[in-house]
Formats: C-alpha cells, sequence, structure tokens
C-alpha cells in the first residue's frame, strides 16, 4: 500500500516484547511520503536493566535510514524512554530525518495536527518517574503473564490471542480513568493551541475519536497490537492492525 503518512509508535527495541519482524514486515509491505515515529521507538529504560538488542532491531533501525535515504520523509518524535536523545534537540539528519519532541502536520484536507508522544501530557511521567518506572516494571509482568496464558490457551486449542494486559488496561476502573484524562488534557492542549487534532502514541491504545471537538489520534503499539495510523493519498484516516499475532 502507499499511502500520504504513515504513524507509528511504542516499537520498545531493545525489549523481549517488541514485535521488530512484525514492524519490519509492516515496513516491507507499506510506504509513504511521510513517516511519523511517534516516540519509544529504543527503550533505554529496559536497555539500562537487561538488553534484548536481537538481529530484527537494528534491521528495524536499518529499514528506517534507508527509507529516510530512499525519499521518505522520516519525523522521530521522542518519547519517555527515548528520552536520552532529548539533550541533543532538535536534530536534523540529512535533508529527510528530523528529529524532536514535537511536530505540526497538515492533512490532506488541510486539517492541522500536533504531532507528541504523550508523555509531556502525563502528571505520573513527569511528577513521579519513580512510579513511572515501577509500573514499567509491572507491564512487563503482565506481558510474562500474557505468553503464559496464551501457551496454555494453545494447549487447550484456542488459538486466538488473548491479553490480560489490554483486559486491565481496558476494565480496571483506575486504568479506565488515567486513558480518559490523557485523551481529554492532549485534546484540551490542542484546542488551546488552535490544531484540529492530535496525534500521538505513549499508553499503547490505538484510537480514532473526537473529543471536545478536536480530533484525537492514537497510533497504539508494536509490543501487543501492531497498530499503525495511515493517512491516505485521498486524505481518509485509517488504524491499521498489522498482524494479530498468536504467541
Amino acid at each position: 500500500m502507499k499511502y500520504k503518512s504513515i504513524f507509528i509508535s511504542d516499537i520498545h527495541l531493545g525489549t523481549k516484547f517488541s514485535k521488530a519482524d512484525e514492524i519490519l514486515d509492516f515496513m516491507k509491505h507499506n510506504e509513504s511520503e511521510n513517516l511519523y515515529l511517534v516516540g519509544d521507538i529504543i527503550d533505554g529504560w529496559a536497555m539500562k536493566r537487561k538488553l534484548k538488542w536481537a538481529q530484527s532491531h537494528s534491521d528495524v533501525i536499518q529499514k528506517i535510514l534507508r527509507k529516510a535515504r530512499n525519499h521518505t520523509n522520516v519525523f522521530f518524535v521522542i518519547g519517555n524512554h527515548d528520552d536520552f536523545i532529548r539533550p541533543f534537540l532538535p536534530l536534523i539528519l540529512g535533508d529527510r530525518l528530523k528529529v524532536d519532541d514535537s511536530f505540526e502536520y497538515v492533512s490532506v484536507k488541510n486539517k492541522k495536527f500536533y504531532i507528541t508522544h504523550g508523555d509531556f501530557f502525563d502528571s505520573i511521567t513527569m511528577t513521579k518517574k519513580w512510579l513511572a518506572v515501577l509500573g514499567d516494571y509491572g507491564y512487563d509482568l503482565l506481558l510474562h503473564l500474557n505468553s503464559i496464558i496464551n501457551f496454555f490457551r494453545k494447549k487447550f486449542g484456542i488459538k486466538k490471542y488473548w491479553s490480560i494486559s489490554k483486559y486491565v488496561k481496558d476494565n480496571v476502573k483506575k486504568s479506565v480513568s488515567f486513558i480518559n484524562d490523557f485523551e481529554n488534557v492532549l485534546a484540551r492542549h490542542a484546542k488551546q493551541k488552535s490544531y484540529d487534532g492530535i496525534i500521538c502514541g505513549h499508553i499503547h491504545k490505538a484510537e480514532m475519536k473526537v473529543v471536545d471537538g478536536i480530533i484525537y489520534m492514537n497510533s497504539g503499539d508494536w509490543v501487543e497490537s501492531c497498530s499503525a495510523l495511515v493517512e491516505t493519498l485521498e486524505g481518509d484516516w485509517q488504524l491499521v492492525e498489522w498482524n494479530n499475532y498468536e504467541n
């Protein structure tokens, strides 16, 4: 497929749970004029604990750089997990690779969007980093449980992948409240800055919705959902789930 723009976030290269093979397959079969990497592409937090850098993770970096060399405009938005790059911002690496905390995007239909990873709008990440790191450990634990649960599901002939971490995110009251607050804060910021919409990542929940008159779009992640946000050449927006993988 050929798109005007592709937005992907939260690949978390350097961790066991990064779906590097899936993102490589996605990038192989999908082209775009613009590629936006909406934060947490490399997981510096996890790499400090225990490095899990497979060859496929290097291949993802090489694939992105190759796209930049081959006439794709690449914009890398820094997130909290790859914040070790922030002291060097803004960065312009050649004609087609730019790195910064945020970008502005004008769509085919002339709508103006603010692009940010979203961590600057997360009060826990910004004011209680120790709690955010603790939550990161908890999320890793749930991902480990996902593998165990789905191993036994397969033993009983249930092939469809089920995620306990997604269930918690979608059903636990405090988690749902946090997500709603996050969406509302971002929409409010976009409205104050006279944007038509906002594009983000961070919370690993792909979404397209209107919040208080603002178009809110989250590109999801490549740890579980393997999702991307795309704008077609005609100016239509879609969320693409590339591979409902089975672990």
